[in-house]
């Protein structure tokens, strides 16, 4: 796979990948026609095994190489990561402010961003779509760096990443299908929902991948700037959905195996 991988431009390899971690997110979304009511713990544990993924994803994948390009670059290592880190939180910051959006397991009131008489099940998908943005955004940023000849940039480290992306995408399809049914959306609106939340990842994977392509000096920004993003989502949204019911220390511990499969991944495999 690698070696096929390689022979493509660096723009398909993030649409490819990128449509790879789609696709387990449509496949996630498709235990819609199984099952309509999973059980919260369920839920919750699966949110944290995404946030463990993604955690580890922003430092193994992203701010690693990051400081590692910065010092090839002849940069000060810790800042150009530290600028694009706290660029990322910035930026999806200003997302939440601007896109209309409701976090699982709340009420339509307690919907953010502008005022917006949107449904309550279009809101919710929107606040998954902008949680994979940043997911997107590392997988292409990932595949432009190989493209740059970096010795901190690897196409086996590309891989993992989008491999890591992919596994915890399954369970973001089952978290975003099941609870648009159990609100009352048919079987074949809920997986539609729930399989379009990931699409936006291969639109910001491919935007990724080109923007560091024109402009290679912003790599080692352009590879914070995805943590970052990854970051404040864990941190804004992952952790304390999982946390709001009795699930709490269950939600934990899969976010701790979640962790520790992406950095296995990253490390194995990069």
């Amino acid at each position: 796979m690698l070696a096929t991988l390689a022979g493509l431009h660096p723009i398909m390899q993030a649409f490819l990948a990128t449509c790879f971690t789609w696709g387990v997110t449509s496949l996630g979304a498709s235990a819609v026609f199984l099952a309509k009511d999973p059980s919260r713990k369920l839920l919750d544990g699966m949110l944290g095994f995404a946030a463990g993924v993604m955690i580890a994803a922003s430092y193994w994948s992203l701010l690693a190489p990051a400081i590692a390009m910065s010092e090839e670059m002849g940069s000060v290592a810790w800042l150009p990561p530290a600028i694009g880190f706290l660029a990322g939180g910035v930026f999806l910051r200003g997302l939440d402010k601007i896109l209309p959006h409701l976090h699982r397991g709340l009420p339509r009131s307690a919907a953010e961003g502008p005022p917006t008489e949107l449904p309550r099940s279009t809101l919710f998908v929107l606040a998954v779509a902008l949680h994979n943005i940043p997911e997107g955004l590392a997988v292409g940023v990932a595949f432009g760096a190989v493209a740059a000849g970096l010795p901190s940039a690897t196409m086996a480290a590309a891989v993992a990443l989008a491999l890591g992306i992919g596994l915890q995408n399954f369970p973001e399809g089952v978290a975003v299908s099941m609870p648009l049914r159990r609100d009352g959306l048919s079987v074949g609106k809920s997986f539609w929902y729930g399989q379009l939340s990931g699409f936006v990842e291969v639109i910001s994977g491919v935007l990724g991948a080109a923007l560091v392509l024109v402009a290679r000096p912003i790599l080692p920004y352009a590879l914070a700037f995805a943590a970052g993003a990854m970051i404040f989502v864990v941190i804004e949204e992952a952790i304390p959905e999982t946390q709001q019911g009795e699930n709490g220390d269950f939600a934990t511990l899969c976010a701790m195996i979640g962790f520790v499969v992406m950095m296995s991944l990253d490390v194995g495999l990069g």
